[in-house]
């Protein structure tokens, strides 16, 4: 393992401290308590603080090279007399890393770990870089969400030292609600949709019928999710954005397309093993490239927000249309719908003379 010899700095405030690289790693420490030593420069006067820190540099590096070195590096031990904003970041994933949290979460985490850490170059985070970073996203829900998870990491990362939020005067922004454009021609659609590919068909298909998201409720979706007459879907809590169980009615129209297959293998890939998160999405895309009846913001999504505005054109329930959307309350279904754009007053409604 490659180490170098501590060399002895001084910062702004007069403190000194020894700085040394273990496989190209910084680490700095300003005492020797982390090696079981009283040595402190800083206790001492000024012009004598060079030469103590002298001192605690060969206590260090003998410690190091005489079995402390491979231990120390294991254990993470030896960072810190005071670690770097960058130190607490690092550790800071490494903590969320090893947590129950979904891979698409993590890999969230880590990309927004490394873009950071480059714009920092140094070792202290600012203001200043976090809205760098985050004037990249134009879009108020891209920018939410990056600044969402930067707030993780800097949240770990101060419960465990670290003294300053460079977020905290950072806002989020007001994010414009994307409407996917429902479809007129429904059946015109899924028809041409069929002739494309039977897979992305039987998708859009529930994605509408059964108001299921597509691209991980649907997708990930096996026989054994299915009652045994097909006639209803039993999805748990933990597999649903919802958080919640829920118990979904398969129509008629979507039974008949539907061929059982082994209770744990996948209803689209026929394995144990789902299609690959971006499955869906990359099949709409080309489908949307030689599609000559699409619009402009019809999307997969476009199959929910269109059954939706079925169930409640049909019911006039927003209780009716929260259950069927898996809504988590009523409030979050009253928001959807006003994104759907699904006028409260009819004709017969308003003033007569």
């Amino acid at each position: 393992m490659k180490l170098n010899y501590p060399k002895v700095n001084t910062n702004p405030n007069q403190k000194v401290f020894i700085s040394f690289f273990i496989e190209n790693k910084r680490y700095r420490l300003y005492n020797g308590s982390r090696i079981g030593s009283d040595t402190n420069p800083n206790s001492f006067p000024l012009d004598q603080r060079k030469s103590i820190a002298n001192l605690l540099a060969a206590e260090v590096y003998n410690y190091l090279l005489n079995g402390g070195l491979l231990e120390s590096y294991r254990n993470n031990e030896i960072i810190s007399g005071k670690l770097s904003d960058k130190d607490y970041l690092t550790r800071a994933l490494e903590t969320k890393l090893k947590g129950l949290y979904s891979n698409k979460y993590k890999m969230m985490l880590q990309g927004v770990h490394n873009a950071i850490t480059i714009i920092m170059k140094g070792d202290d985070l600012t203001p200043n870089h976090v809205k760098l970073y985050l004037d990249r996203y134009t879009s108020g829900v891209s920018h939410n969400t990056i600044r969402r998870h930067l707030n993780v990491l800097v949240n770990e990362a101060i419960r465990q030292g670290m003294k300053k939020n460079p977020l905290l005067n950072i806002k989020s922004r007001k994010a414009i609600a994307i409407l996917n454009k429902p479809f007129d021609n429904i059946n015109e659609i899924l028809t041409s949709i069929k002739e494309y590919n039977k897979q992305l068909y039987l998708c859009c298909l529930m994605t509408y019928g059964c108001l299921l998201r597509p691209h991980r409720e649907i997708r990930e979706l096996t026989w054994s999710d299915f009652s045994d007459d097909l006639k209803y879907i039993h999805l748990s809590g933990n597999r649903n954005k919802s958080g919640r169980n829920r118990i979904v009615p398969v129509p008629t129209y979507i039974r008949k397309v539907l061929v059982k297959g082994e209770p744990h293998h996948n209803i689209f890939s026929g394995r144990q093993q789902a299609l690959n998160q971006d499955y869906f999405k990359t099949l709409w895309s080309r489908f949307k490239r030689q599609s000559n009846i699409l619009e402009q913001g019809q999307t997969l999504y476009s199959f929910r927000h269109s059954g939706a505005i079925e169930i409640f054109k049909r019911t006039g329930s927003i209780t009716k249309l929260q259950k069927a959307m898996g809504h988590s309350s009523i409030n979050v279904s009253l928001t959807y719908l006003r994104g759907l754009e699904i006028a409260e007053l009819k004709e017969e409604d308003m003033p007569m003379v």
